[in-house]
Parts: C-alpha cells; sequence; structure tokens
C-alpha cells in the first residue's frame, strides 16, 4: 500500500482535511466522538503524519493567519475553505480573523502576527495603499495581500506579496457593457465611500471612465454610497430611485449591494431588468440564485485563495521570491440586464 497522506485520512474517516489536521496537531476545539474515529483510522493505517512543520523547531509556532476584511462579507468563503485545507495538508493551523470595516488594516496585521506568532498572513481585502517599509521590519512574516489595493510605485512591494485583479479595468468592463452593447445611457452607481481608498474607489474610477468613452456626462446625482450589506445597499437603491432620474441601469460594486438594490427596485413594484437593469460584481453564488439572476463580473476567488497559499508557503520554505499576481475577471451575463432602444 502507498504511503498515505493527510487527504487520504480526510477521505476515508469521511472529515474535512483542517478536522484531521486538529486531532493530529492536539487541538481541544475536536469533539470526542471524532477524534477517536480519526485516530482509530490513524492507527489502522499506521499514517505517519509528514509535513513541513515536523522540521520546525519546537518552539515555532505553526500558525498561518488569515486576515479578513469586512464581518459580512460571503465573497471570502471560498478562498478561506481553499486556504484552510492548504494549511492544513501543510501540517500548519489556521488562525482566522475578521477586521471591522472602521478599523485600520495595517495595524490589524501587524497586531495579529505578535499576538498569535504567525508564521505567515494572508490578508483578504482591507486598505494596504499605505503600507510602510518600516511597519514590516523586525516581523520577518511573509505577508500576502490578496483582493486589495496594491500602489503600482510602492517601495514596499518587495516586502509583501499580492494576488489581485485589476478593478478599474473590470468595473470599465462592467460598465462599458452596460453603455455599449445594452444601450444605457442614464446610468446610476452605488459604491462604498471616500473611506474605501482602494477596491471601491478603483470600481468607482472605472464606471467614470466607461461614461466618458461612451460620451456620456457623468452626474453626481446618480451616485449613491452603501456599505458591503445588504440594508445599506437597499437603502442606497431608495435613495437613488427618489431623485426621479429615469435611471435605466445600475452599477453595483459587489453583489451583495447588488441583491440589497435589487430588493429595493422590486419593492416598489418595478421590474428587473424590464423597468431597470443591474449590474454586480464579484461573482458569488448568491447573486447567481437571487431572482432574477444577477449580471455580474465574476472574480476567480478559489484561484486567488490558492494562489495566494500557494505563494505564502513558497515564502515560508524559502523557496519562492515575493511575487505580485495578477489574475483576470470574466463578465457574466444573466438576468439582470437587458438591451434597450
Amino acid at each position: 500500500m502507498k504511503n498515505l497522506n493527510i487527504k487520504d485520512i480526510a477521505k476515508i474517516s469521511g472529515y474535512a482535511v483542517s478536522t484531521v489536521s486538529r486531532v493530529i496537531n492536539n487541538h481541544p476545539d475536536v469533539k470526542d466522538e471524532t477524534r477517536e474515529k480519526i485516530l482509530k483510522i490513524i492507527e489502522k493505517y499506521n499514517y505517519i503524519p509528514n509535513n513541513s512543520a515536523r522540521n520546525l523547531k519546537r518552539s515555532e509556532s505553526k500558525n498561518i493567519g488569515v486576515l479578513v476584511k469586512g464581518i459580512f462579507n460571503p465573497f471570502f468563503s471560498k478562498m478561506v475553505q481553499s486556504i484552510e485545507e492548504r494549511i492544513a495538508e501543510e501540517g500548519y493551523t489556521m488562525v482566522l480573523h475578521y477586521n471591522d470595516e472602521n478599523s485600520d488594516d495595517i495595524e490589524a496585521a501587524v497586531e495579529l502576527i505578535k499576538e498569535k506568532k504567525l508564521r505567515g498572513l494572508v490578508c483578504l481585502g482591507g486598505n494596504f495603499d499605505e503600507f510602510d517599509e518600516s511597519q514590516l521590519i523586525g516581523l520577518k512574516t511573509p505577508i500576502v495581500l490578496t483582493s486589495t489595493n496594491i500602489v503600482e510605485k510602492s517601495k514596499s512591494k518587495k516586502k509583501f506579496s499580492s494576488v489581485i485583479i485589476e478593478n478599474e479595468k473590470a468595473a470599465f468592463k462592467a460598465v462599458d457593457y452596460l453603455c455599449r452593447l445594452l444601450g444605457h445611457k442614464k446610468i446610476g452607481i452605488i459604491t462604498t465611500g471616500a473611506g474605501d481608498r482602494s477596491i471601491g474607489q478603483l470600481r468607482f474610477k472605472g464606471y467614470k471612465k466607461a461614461l466618458k468613452q461612451n460620451n456620456i456626462d457623468y452626474n453626481e446625482e446618480f451616485l449613491e454610497i452603501g456599505e458591503y450589506t445588504f440594508e445599506s445597499a437597499y437603502k442606497a437603491m431608495n435613495r437613488l430611485l427618489d431623485k426621479d432620474l429615469g435611471v435605466t441601469a445600475v452599477f453595483v460594486t459587489s453583489d451583495i449591494m447588488a441583491i440589497g438594490a435589487s430588493k429595493a427596485i422590486l419593492s416598489r413594484g418595478l421590474k428587473i431588468p424590464d423597468n431597470i437593469s443591474v449590474m454586480g460584481f464579484d461573482g458569488i453564488e448568491y447573486a447567481k440564485y437571487f431572482h432574477p439572476s444577477i449580471t455580474t463580473v465574476k472574480q476567480p476567488q478559489e484561484e486567488m485563495g490558492n494562489k495566494s497559499i500557494e505563494i505564502l508557503f513558497g515564502l515560508i520554505k524559502r523557496e519562492k521570491k515575493h511575487q505580485h499576481i495578477i489574475l483576470e475577471t470574466e463578465l457574466i451575463e444573466r438576468e439582470s440586464c437587458k438591451k434597450i432602444l
């Protein structure tokens, strides 16, 4: 019989790789019944854990941090799942921390590294455009920034890695689709405010750029500000509708917000897309199963998660240097947008 790995033990036992990893590493947050079943399988197949953590000194932490921006953002759920599985395969433990919208992301990252003695950190979302090299000196902890804004000319880019999309370009593609291919001229936008210095602002720039490209003047009246929640976008859409601007389409800079905005439209007796077309952004499952299903810009979530953790372990094992990866997005046409005359 071949030497079994942790994935094989997980498959035989019927439990997740992360659960098997917690049993192997003797973590307390596992039910006694589960622990007993997994240990019996390990004994039966004479499984001997063989991973990079075995080569670490006993005093070194085996914790990998994952810092997620926003408590209510399901966009990162697939990423977290793929990251946790890979972390477990390597014999490490994931430390998951959610950072609320009003907290300083850089401070939170540095604090988490120090408090949990992390071997590496993946940051999902957040504002890191002012990452100062001096904040990283002395940490000696690899950091990968995923789905956030990276300043192109940042001197600190040699001190961290990133896995991102081109948000401005992707937003331009979405709004250009509404203008050029579907014929919309009165296009509202619901995005985050000035406090979101990264993703929201880049998508807003893409919106304005697409309008200009299609000879449509930007009108501030068509802008409403929200947060990454259903309720916030629901209220923002109602404010936009109250202005009675004759909007025929709305670009919403996240799918969660697009669902909230759609609910506001439908609750007024209006129809999507007959009265108003809705364009989202992210490609989360909720948008696919909402009725009508929402046209959106899909980010490669699982690929982003896998690439992030691949880079991180390459850095931990000193097999790779810092990298900055840009992944492509895809416009997914669904039921919420229609062509107008």
